[in-house]
C-alpha cells in the first residue's frame, strides 16, 4: 500500500499574470504540500517575486486560479488571508520607531490580542530565535547587527502563529557566515514548527540548503520541478547550467 501524500497548502491551477497582455508568469501548475519548505528558483525576472504575490492576494491572477487551504485566493478577504500568512523580505522592514518587542507584537496587537497574551508569545519568540527579551526586547532595530534584525523579522513573522510562510529573497541582506547560519537555523525552527514555507531565491546554494522540493522558473513559466535529489541529476539544461556555477 502506498504511503499518503501530504495535503496540499497551496495549489496553482494555470495561474498566470499578465499586465497590458504581457504575460509575467504561468502559466503555473505546482502544489505546495503541507509543512514542506518549497524553494522558488530563478534569476532576476523571471517571475519568482508575481508568484509569491498571487499567494497573498497582493496581486491576482489574470487567469487560472491560486488556491490557500482548497479556497481560491480571489474569495478570501485579502486582510483575513494575509494574516494567516507570515511575509519576510529581504529587507525587513522593521518599524525604526517601534521597539524589538513591539515589531514582533505587531500582528498580535492588529488581531487583538490581550497584552498578557501578546507579551508571552513575544517572549517566547525571541527565545526561539537567540534574542534573549531582557537583553533585546528595548533595543531599537537601529540597535542591532543585520542578523539580529533578520531574526527580529523571524519572529514577527511567526508571531500569530500563521500555517504559511513566504519567504521573497529573505536572507539576501546578510553576509555570507551570518546568512548560512540563518539558512539552517529557519530551517530546523520551521520544520520543527510544521510551517508551509514558500521561500523565494535566486542563489542555487541557498535554494540546495534549504528546500525540500524546487520549482525552478525561466521566463514566468517552470522549467523544473523536483526534490534536491533530482535537482541534483536532472538533464534539465537550466538546472546543468546552475550547477555548473556551483
Amino acid at each position: 500500500m502506498g504511503t499518503e501524500q501530504p495535503e496540499e497548502t497551496i495549489r496553482f491551477e494555470g495561474a498566470c499574470y499578465a499586465i497590458e497582455g504581457r504575460t509575467l508568469v504561468g502559466p503555473l501548475d505546482f502544489s505546495v504540500r503541507r509543512a514542506e519548505t518549497l524553494v522558488v528558483l530563478g534569476e532576476s525576472g523571471s517571475g519568482k517575486t508575481t508568484a509569491l504575490r498571487l499567494i497573498n492576494r497582493l496581486l491576482d491572477p489574470s487567469a487560472g486560479s491560486v488556491l490557500v487551504e482548497d479556497r481560491e485566493t480571489t474569495s478570501w478577504d485579502p486582510v483575513r488571508l494575509r494574516r494567516k500568512i507570515g511575509y519576510m523580505i529581504q529587507d525587513i522592514g522593521l518599524l525604526p520607531h517601534l521597539t524589538v518587542s513591539q515589531n514582533v507584537a505587531l500582528v498580535p496587537y492588529l488581531e487583538g490580542w490581550e497584552s498578557s497574551r501578546s507579551e508571552s508569545r513575544v517572549d517566547e519568540l525571541l527565545d526561539l530565535v537567540g534574542l534573549p527579551p531582557a537583553e533585546f526586547g528595548r533595543r531599537r532595530p537601529s540597535e542591532l547587527s543585520g542578523g539580529q534584525r533578520q531574526r527580529v523579522g523571524v519572529a514577527r513573522a511567526l508571531a500569530a502563529d500563521p500555517p504559511i510562510l513566504l519567504c521573497d529573497e529573505a536572507f539576501g541582506a546578510v553576509d555570507p557566515i551570518t546568512r548560512r547560519d540563518l539558512q539552517r537555523e529557519f530551517k530546523q525552527l520551521v520544520h520543527s514548527l510544521g510551517k508551509t514555507v514558500v521561500f523565494v531565491t535566486h542563489d542555487v546554494l541557498e535554494a540546495l540548503a534549504m528546500a525540500d522540493r524546487i520549482v525552478l522558473l525561466e521566463n514566468g513559466k517552470p522549467s523544473f520541478m523536483g526534490d534536491v535529489s533530482a535537482f541534483r541529476n536532472s538533464n534539465v539544461p537550466a538546472v546543468q547550467a546552475l550547477r555548473d556555477l556551483l
